[in-house]
């Protein structure tokens, strides 16, 4: 390019303009949710074709990975999406019809979700709610209850272009009095496993705490939290001084959320071996992370007790005054959500087009 001469933006050989398109569409499609993307094929037939392909679906399942919305199921009802932006999350059928019956969502993970049948063996379910894709899981020798501890496991990799996946149940022995057991499913393998590991101890597990966090599952229990490592097949049990807590991931690690009235703490588990540590030791298990008050002109003035949701490194979902709000920790933003009532747990989703 001569030096001093302007060129012609406009010109459809212009090499900036070629430049300009072809960066925009290798390097920020893929970062956008699943129902902005679907949008960009109206813009020609080249952009349609990349877009449609499943380089193109496997690229857009590792880079966008932020929550754009919840799953709400109140009460046997069907499955409801509540995005954090309408405009761009959404799914086709978010009642998930397209499964062969009616199911209770059980977990999430990176666009996929854990579904569990209504009636007969009580199947589980693995999809994708926003291409409709699904796979029925095969039936477990293990029993887990009517309301099992299930936790799904999906971490998108760059060599997989097919979902690998693992789902980890918690359930209570039945060779061993007093105990608790693991049972795993592998989408490599394709089939359960109940692990050698026996964690022993009259406890009860709360089915719907289970959180993950760099291959950790973690459940509250009615007086610690249950940890389980997948690498290592083995548990531990960690201190928890306020069992009334919620359970998240904070920067790839486990967080508790406390609340006192309408302040929010969130703690990082910094030591997992802090109990063992000789006396005196300033080492703690624990290290305050943030502290967050959602915007009053938002929520309102009246002091009320918040219930904590959902939270991750994106945001935080929380319960007011029968009102669903969601706190963005980047811009610090609070967003009202619905006024739905009865619910009581959430499911973070990303709108992926992850492949199944």
């Amino acid at each position: 390019m001569d030096r001093g001469k302007i060129p012609d933006l406009t010109a459809r050989d212009s090499k900036i303009y070629v430049d300009l398109k072809d960066i925009i569409k290798e390097n920020a499609l893929p970062f956008l949710p699943a129902k902005s993307v679907v949008k960009f094929k109206a813009v020609c037939r080249d952009w349609r074709f990349q877009i449609s392909a499943p380089l193109f679906a496997h690229n857009q399942s590792l880079s966008c990975h932020s929550t754009s919305g919840i799953f709400i199921q109140i009460h046997r009802g069907s499955p409801s999406l509540i995005p954090i932006d309408a405009n761009s999350c959404g799914v086709p059928d978010p009642i998930l019809s397209f499964l062969p019956e009616p199911v209770d969502i059980k977990s999430s993970s990176n666009g996929l979700l854990c579904c569990r049948g209504r009636e007969g063996d009580k199947v589980y379910y693995i999809c994708n709610p926003f291409t409709k894709q699904w796979k029925e899981l095969p039936k477990s020798n293990a029993n887990h209850g009517s309301v099992p501890a299930i936790v799904l496991l999906f971490e998108p990799s760059l060599l997989n272009f097919v979902a690998e996946y693992k789902i980890i149940c918690a359930f209570p022995s039945t060779d061993f009095g007093k105990a608790t057991e693991f049972d795993i499913y592998s989408s490599r393998e394709g089939s359960w496993e109940i692990a050698r590991e026996i964690c022993f101890g009259d406890r009860t597990i709360l089915p719907k705490s289970g959180v993950h966090a760099n291959g950790v599952v973690y459940w509250m229990t009615t007086d610690n939290i249950l940890a389980f490592d997948l690498t290592k097949e083995r548990s531990q049990l960690l201190q928890s001084y306020d069992t009334h807590g919620f359970l998240g991931t904070f920067s790839g690690k486990l967080c508790k959320v406390d609340v006192t009235g309408n302040i929010i703490l969130l703690n990082i588990l910094a030591n997992t071996h802090s109990n063992t540590m000789q006396m005196g030791s300033q080492i703690k298990m624990w290290s305050e992370k943030q502290t967050v008050v959602l915007d009053s002109e938002i929520v309102g003035n009246v002091a009320r007790n918040y219930s904590v949701l959902h939270v991750d490194s994106d945001i935080m979902v929380a319960r007011c005054g029968g009102r669903t709000y969601s706190y963005d920790f980047k811009s610090c933003a609070t967003k009202f959500l619905s006024s739905e009532v009865g619910i009581r747990r959430c499911f973070p989703y990303v709108n992926s087009l992850v492949s199944l």
